[in-house]
């Protein structure tokens, strides 16, 4: 893979150009393991639709690695070792450096800078009552020990959504209440200190599946912790292996016997991944997923079966992701040298949101002529 593929992009980014951009997409991950299935069918695959559609006119993608470790501090190496595991996954899956800026948060400082400025628009009670901050809580049993950068890290969210001005943020459902608190700081920010700041809209996963893909084992989320996890870089064997012990219904217990659709992991999965096509390539005896869903729910098809035709179509997809994989591995130092580009064309654009926050906030001292002025004067006076 040649350097040049990742040469340096001179940026045209002016406060009058990202003014007048458009539709703009913020989006991205925390680097904590390898990216997963959950990964890609919550995000990753929409992120590159969206990126191929030419709807968007620009599109950040970051990989969260200040917010990581605000429940990681303790280990930060492994922060630092996974920067490159989801950097090699979003090429494979498709995301192009030269139409998305990637890039690593901490390595724009003004995001810092513009969440400090946000604190002051938001209450600890507001914080303690979003849905999802309580659940990521009760999720890492924090209870009263909770870390205050954990805690705040809504108000980090928003600070990286408008530093470039992102009008469009994809996500899962979830995730709405963090939006939500974005879109009231944004608000509460302009009524303050005059319009500055975009307001932004969520984009949910257009499958309903892909609202939040479960763990092999039939938990709500995958997690690298609990082993129920298909990484996008597994082997054929690996996936196999853990298509194979899928929780399925547990009262399916004979081929003869009516299945259970809701809660089958394997079927939310199917309804995930398969197409028309797949039926004819794999599984000919059935026209469509609805039929199969029929005959396993009356009885008379087992769990190998329909566990074989989806570990077939698991291969499909991740086949040409793990060769991309492959590929992009023999050229580690060109991979840095795309993150380094793009952490340099995303610091340019924050310093432009910061440098308008500033002014409205009238923190800007040193630019304020009329300051300098009227000061002067008021000395001169005396």
């Amino acid at each position: 893979m040649p350097h040049t593929l990742y040469r340096k992009r001179k940026s045209v980014w002016g406060l009058t150009i990202i003014s007048n951009m458009g539709k703009i997409i913020l989006t991205g991950d925390r680097p904590t393991g390898k990216l997963h299935l959950g990964h890609y069918v919550g995000s990753l695959r929409r992120r590159v639709e969206l990126q191929n559609s030419g709807a968007f006119d620009k599109i950040f993608i970051m990989i969260a690695d200040a917010q990581a470790l605000t429940d990681n501090a303790d280990n930060p190496e492994k922060i630092r070792q996974n920067i490159i595991e989801v950097a090699l996954d979003y090429l494979a899956c498709g995301l192009d450096p030269q139409q998305s800026t990637i890039f690593i948060q901490s390595q724009v400082p003004e995001l810092c800078e513009l969440a400090f400025y946000y604190m002051n628009l938001v209450t600890v009670s507001r914080l303690q009552r979003n849905p999802t901050v309580k659940t990521e809580i009760q999720m890492r049993n924090f209870e009263t020990s909770i870390p205050v950068g954990f805690f705040t890290y809504p108000i980090s969210q928003a600070s990286d959504i408008t530093a470039f001005r992102a009008t469009t943020v994809p996500a899962g459902e979830d995730q709405q209440p963090m939006i939500e608190q974005t879109r009231e700081i944004v608000r509460r920010f302009n009524m303050i200190y005059g319009d500055t700041l975009v307001e932004p809209e969520i984009l949910l996963p257009n499958n309903a599946a892909c609202l939040r893909l479960p763990g092999t084992d039939g938990k709500a989320k995958m997690s690298k912790s609990l082993g129920n996890c298909i990484y996008l870089s597994d082997t054929p064997e690996e996936v196999r292996s853990r298509v194979m012990s899928m929780y399925t219904d547990p009262t399916h217990i004979r081929v003869e016997d009516p299945g259970k659709i809701e809660g089958n992991t394997v079927f939310t999965y199917l309804d995930a991944f398969c197409k028309p096509e797949h039926f004819a390539a794999y599984l000919p005896d059935y026209n469509s997923l609805d039929e199969l869903k029929a005959h396993y729910q009356r009885g008379g098809l087992g769990d190998v079966k329909v566990k074989k035709f989806l570990n077939a179509i698991l291969l499909e997809v991740l086949e040409p992701i793990r060769t991309r994989r492959k590929e992009f591995e023999q050229d580690i130092p060109a991979i840095y040298d795309m993150l380094k580009a793009g952490c340099e064309t995303a610091r340019e654009v924050a310093a432009a949101t910061l440098n308008d926050v500033r002014e409205a906030m009238r923190i800007n001292y040193f630019d304020d002529s009329e300051l300098i002025e009227a000061q002067s004067n008021r000395y001169k006076t005396n």
